[in-house]
């Protein structure tokens, strides 16, 4: 994955954008709990950014009760994280991006039996 080209893209702060990907991958299975996080020199390699940066974003994760730092082994994934975090993204989306989504179709004269039925194919979400 390369975002380091993204980064400065003006939705928000870089460390936000890694906590981003983090939750990302515990909700998609890639980071099941109890998992290890990728270390902060791996993912500060990986993406070029400050590895205080990376700390950061592990640091929000810690606050939100996802993710617990033991202390000289790395950062785990908590048992329970991924119900809490589908909670907290559900509801971040309705509030948040949904209204956005609802605007778009008032804008575009879209009514519902216009709208694409089920998930898109998967060559679509590339």
């Amino acid at each position: 994955m390369d975002l380091a080209s993204d980064w400065n893209d003006g939705r928000q702060p870089i460390y936000r954008q890694l906590r981003e990907i983090v939750v990302m991958m515990v909700l998609d299975g890639q980071l099941p709990e109890g998992g290890v996080l990728p270390s902060v020199r791996h993912i500060a390699t990986q993406f070029q950014v400050n590895p205080l940066t990376v700390l950061k974003s592990y640091q929000l994760l810690v606050g939100e009760g996802i993710v617990e730092s033991r202390r000289g082994r790395g950062m785990f994934v908590l048992s329970g994280a991924r119900k809490l975090l589908l909670a907290s993204e559900r509801e971040r989306f309705l509030q948040e991006e949904w209204p956005r989504v609802v605007d778009t179709l008032h804008r575009l004269g879209l009514n519902p039996e216009e709208l694409p039925k089920g998930a898109p194919p998967a060559a679509a979400k590339n």
